[in-house]
């Protein structure tokens, strides 16, 4: 095994080296396979982890790069899968405790480290922005628009500045080169920024002003089914939910596995947890599942000094106008997954900036004296990889421009190179700690009596934190359907009453946070809520089987002789 990926960023062709290797080595504990392939023809490469793949159990998901320009999402989900194999090898990488590494091993860990490879590939090499994915779909053809592209051969696609009096942007006098917004009290010269590209259907006179989407429509994290909305409602929906391949793959994978509990969405950047809902505030949240993600966030910002928030209250672009279509609640409401999404990297804490009073302000506060102290942070403890010089060209369509500028790509929208391994540290110990939550079915079968008729008894019994149904918000959903029993003999044994019980679901013994159970004034535990019994009156001789089960928890066998 390697660990480049710790202080670096792999591109597809060493990133799927790096998960064959795992699956070389490990056979009998890594799977590789694919899930479905981009129309560039890379695959949608999915690691199973943990033995016996096939067997039905409960299972945790982590995939990364669902944007193109957020790489260190693949580095932190290759890094998850890592410490779970060394994990699985009888190491302990993240300090966990017995119980949750005893856990963890019981669990089967999903790793899609790369949604995004068409899209990742264009920004790693070009250093183009791309949201999503680069490919341009669009039937509204006839507008100006931009093209990102590099225009003199220097291998990226940065940002051009053109000298106009009626530029938004100045050059700093603290910092040369890097470009502020205008103030009334500046003197000049003033600057219109694009993007480096060109114009297509340009008339030679107008402009038109880019777009975060422009060439490269849609965004994947507007295309899933949930809460989706079309065009104009929501910008970058695609033609229809699941239009596009990426995530088309990720949702009929998703609707092929029940037994998922647990979803991380790895995202860059802003160093904050985004958790359900987003369509509604927490006063309309299940109440299980309120206290459930509090405990959560109060290990997260303890972890990886992140905080927790909620998507609709804390990260919302508009008021009250949720996000439509985010793959994180398709994996809440659709799936019953503890889901959320994690932006890697605080990029705002490490330039000493106030947390505003809604996270997602952080995004458009940044004042002219954050934007330098960004640049020093840059020059000081990034190389300089993100302010680059301008230089003079001759673009075909525009004349005299300047190249440079910004290059965001490692500073901004990922971690430098040199923090990377300390950010992936404590997210993979947050996630793992999030697996040994996983709901514990567990079946002891007895027999009683020593006649011809005896008694057999199977006790079904939950030991994990998360109950059977996972989440209380869960429970309507068709796939979280009851937990049954069954008997089956062989030889001359015969069942005297039904083969099927229904034992239905069993609650965890977890409580999340704040939701006032087990205080110091009312120490009490619930009934047998965690724990059934179930029974079968059988006759003669021979072998009797056990089977528990169902689509989210797999199944439970024991045999017992008569």
């Amino acid at each position: 095994m390697t660990t480049s990926f710790r202080n670096d960023y792999l591109d597809y062709d060493a990133m799927t080296g790096q998960m064959r290797a795992w699956a070389d080595a490990h056979p009998d504990l890594v799977r590789l396979t694919s899930i479905g392939q981009s129309p560039e023809g890379r695959e949608f490469w999915l690691l199973t982890v943990g033995p016996e793949p096939d067997r039905k159990r409960p299972s945790a998901w982590v995939d990364g790069n669902m944007h193109a320009s957020e790489v260190a999402g693949s580095s932190a989900a290759l890094a998850i899968a890592e410490d779970v194999i060394a994990i699985h090898q009888g190491d302990n990488p993240r300090g966990l405790s017995d119980n949750e590494l005893e856990v963890i091993r019981e669990t089967l860990l999903y790793v899609l480290p790369r949604m995004s490879p068409d899209g990742a590939e264009a920004v790693l090499k070009t250093g183009r922005y791309v949201r999503s994915v680069p490919r341009d779909q669009r039937v509204d053809r006839q507008a100006p628009r931009w093209i990102a592209e590099d225009v003199d051969g220097d291998g990226l696609a940065l940002v051009m500045r053109v000298e106009d009096p009626t530029g938004e942007f100045v050059e700093s006098t603290e910092f040369p080169g890097l470009l502020l917004p205008r103030r009334p009290e500046d003197a000049g010269p003033f600057y219109k920024v694009w993007p480096e590209g060109r114009i297509e259907h340009f008339d030679g006179h107008h402009v038109p002003s880019p777009d975060f989407l422009s060439d490269n429509e849609p965004d994947l994290n507007r295309n899933f089914p949930f809460d989706w909305k079309p065009e104009p409602e929501q910008r970058g929906a695609g033609a229809f939910p699941t239009s596009e391949p990426e995530s088309r793959a990720v949702v009929e994978f998703a609707h092929a596995h029940p037994e998922l509990y647990a979803w991380l969405n790895l995202h860059t950047f802003g160093g904050v947890h985004i958790r359900p809902r987003g369509d509604a505030p927490d006063n309309r949240m299940d109440r299980f599942d309120l206290a459930l993600y509090k405990q959560l966030g109060e290990w997260a910002e303890a972890l990886t000094g992140y905080p927790m928030v909620s998507g609709f209250e804390e990260f919302t672009y508009e008021p009250d106008t949720p996000i439509r279509g985010d793959l994180s609640e398709f994996a809440y409401n659709h799936i019953g997954c503890v889901a959320w999404v994690t932006e890697i990297w605080d990029l705002f804490v490490r330039i000493g900036m106030k947390r505003p009073k809604k996270f997602v302000e952080y995004y458009t506060s940044l004042t002219r004296a954050d934007m330098i102290k960004l640049a020093e942070w840059d020059r000081d403890h990034n190389k300089g990889r993100m302010v680059r010089p301008w230089r003079d060209f001759d673009h075909p369509q525009l004349g005299r421009v300047q190249l440079g500028g910004i290059d965001p790509r490692f500073g901004a929208w990922n971690p430098p190179h040199e923090a990377l391994a300390e950010v992936l540290e404590g997210l993979s110990t947050l996630w793992l700690k999030t697996v040994a939550l996983a709901p514990r079915p567990r079946l002891d079968v007895s027999v009683d009596g020593e006649g011809e008729t005896r008694r057999v008894r199977a006790r079904v019994s939950n030991i994990g934190y998360l109950p059977t149904y996972v989440l209380g918000s869960a429970k309507a959903l068709k796939h979280n359907e009851d937990l049954w029993a069954e008997a089956e003999t062989d030889g001359d044994a015969e069942l005297v009453t039904t083969k099927r019980v229904r034992v239905g679901h069993l609650e965890g013994w977890g409580r999340g946070k704040d939701s006032g159970a087990g205080a110091l004034y009312f120490l009490r535990s619930a009934g047998s809520v965690s724990t059934a019994t179930v029974e079968w009156l059988v006759q003669g001789t021979g072998t009797l089987t056990v089977r528990v089960g169902n689509a989210r928890m797999g199944r439970l066998e024991r045999r017992v002789e008569l």
